[in-house]
This record gives C-alpha cells, sequence and structure tokens, in this order.
C-alpha cells in the first residue's frame, strides 16, 4: 500500500494521486485498445484548459525542493515538450506507451511500475541523502546518490523515481514479463479531480481490454483530514499520510 509523508503535503498541500494496483496482466509489444488511445494524442487533441497550469504547478513544485524545472521536467512535461517539438512518443510496450499517452492527453503525471520488483511498499518522501537510485550513465547502469531533501519515490531498498517524478530507475520498470503492476496519477491543483478520475478509469478500462482477467484497485491518496471524495466513491480506501488506512 503507498503512503506519503507529512512532509510531501507540508510542501504541497493540494498534492493528490489516484494509485492503481493491477495483477495479472498480460503485457504485449502493442494492442489496439492502448493503440486507440495513442493516436488521440497523436492527433494532436487540445490541451485541457487547465493543462499549462497544470505543469506550471509541478515546476513550482519542483523549485519548491530545489529543483530546477527548466532541466529536469516532471515526466508529463518531458513527454509534452516531445510533441509539441513535432516529435513522437516513445514506443516501449502497450502499457508503458498507454500510461504515457494518458499523461499527454491528460497533462498528468503518471508512474507505471513493476510491483513486484518492490521491496516493501511505495513511499513518496523526502530523501536524507543515504539513499542510492539505480540509473544508466554513459551507457552502464550504476548507483547515484540521492541529495538530501529531493522528493522521491522509494521503498526499503531504495530511491525507485528521482525529483517527484521525473525519472524512473531500471529495476522497477514496467517490461514484457511485468505482470504484476501498480500506477501513480499525480494531481496538483488546478487540475479537477473528476479529470483526475477519469484519466484513472480510461487507464483501467483499456488495461482490462488488454487483460480482460486482470484483477485491478484503485486508491485516492490524500492528506489525511481531507474527507474522502465524493467523486472517488469507486475507490476501495483512502491513504493517510502515514499509511494508515480508512475505509
Amino acid at each position: 500500500m503507498p503512503s506519503v509523508r507529512s512532509e510531501i503535503f507540508a510542501l504541497r498541500p493540494d498534492y493528490c494521486a489516484l494509485s492503481i494496483i493491477a495483477q495479472g496482466v498480460q503485457n504485449v509489444a502493442r494492442h489496439p485498445a492502448s493503440d486507440k488511445i495513442i493516436e488521440t494524442v497523436r492527433a494532436r487533441k487540445p490541451c485541457p484548459a487547465w493543462g499549462d497550469a497544470h505543469l506550471e504547478a509541478w515546476r513550482a513544485a519542483y523549485r519548491g525542493f530545489g529543483a530546477k524545472p527548466q532541466r529536469t521536467p516532471s515526466s508529463a512535461e518531458a513527454l509534452a515538450r516531445r510533441i509539441q517539438g513535432g516529435g513522437q512518443l516513445p514506443t516501449i510496450n502497450a502499457v508503458v506507451d498507454l500510461y504515457n499517452a494518458l499523461s499527454v492527453r491528460f497533462a498528468i503525471p503518471i508512474g507505471g511500475e513493476n510491483a513486484a520488483a518492490y521491496v516493501g511498499d511505495p513511499l513518496l518522501k523526502r530523501a536524507t541523502g543515504h539513499e542510492t537510485f539505480d540509473t544508466v550513465k554513459d551507457g552502464s547502469p550504476c548507483l547515484e546518490t540521492v541529495p538530501a531533501g529531493e522528493v522521491v519515490w522509494a521503498d526499503e531498498r531504495g530511491v525507485t523515481c528521482r525529483r517527484w517524478n521525473w525519472r524512473q530507475g531500471l529495476r522497477t520498470r514496467i517490461d514484457a514479463t511485468t505482470t504484476r503492476m501498480w500506477f501513480v496519477l499525480e494531481r496538483l491543483e488546478p487540475m479537477p479531480m473528476p479529470a483526475l478520475l477519469e484519466a484513472g478509469r480510461l487507464l483501467v478500462a483499456t488495461l482490462q481490454k488488454l487483460s480482460p482477467g486482470a484483477a485491478i484497485a484503485s486508491t485516492i491518496i490524500d492528506r489525511p483530514e481531507v474527507t474522502p471524495r465524493a467523486e472517488a466513491a469507486y475507490s476501495n480506501r483512502c491513504v493517510s499520510a502515514s499509511g494508515e488506512q480508512s475505509t
């Protein structure tokens, strides 16, 4: 069960995320259901009215913990830049291509992880300066130490995503053999909650088309003092900053 430390909500009280666990997914290179979502992005549908402001909110969030978003943008902005520059989204596999396309369509950072590769539960926190991150440097795998204060997703083994949602580590990436997956859709103001939930519904519905037998559960992650949102009725539980569950 993913959780968020209170220090993150102190930094961004407007932070809210939709967490989705999918088990029994059969990933493939391409699938018509994911291709349909990807084509809507390739057709350059207009960005949501609040989209630019949402990306700017993420830039402000990055500056809040000392990052430089012009050099290391959020994953959503990095993908949007590729499209705006006349490029195409990267082609990796059906599931990764799907959530990348939804990220562009909804102007929201979306992470997809191999849940089976986690040691313990995902935790969003500020780094202590002792955690390591597995990445590639000069074409070879390496471990780098994450600076103290940086916002990271991590597990008991190390950092799985640096600078909130900038770069994913090697260990937990989704590939063709991954069957147990964790997705996190991360929202700040002014993205409307219904838009967050719609992005989640599209992700779940498409995953079910890829793998009709998959078991999928969704969870809203919000500040502990926030009453569970009415529009999130399909979610089965909420998680507080400490990781305690409330139903």
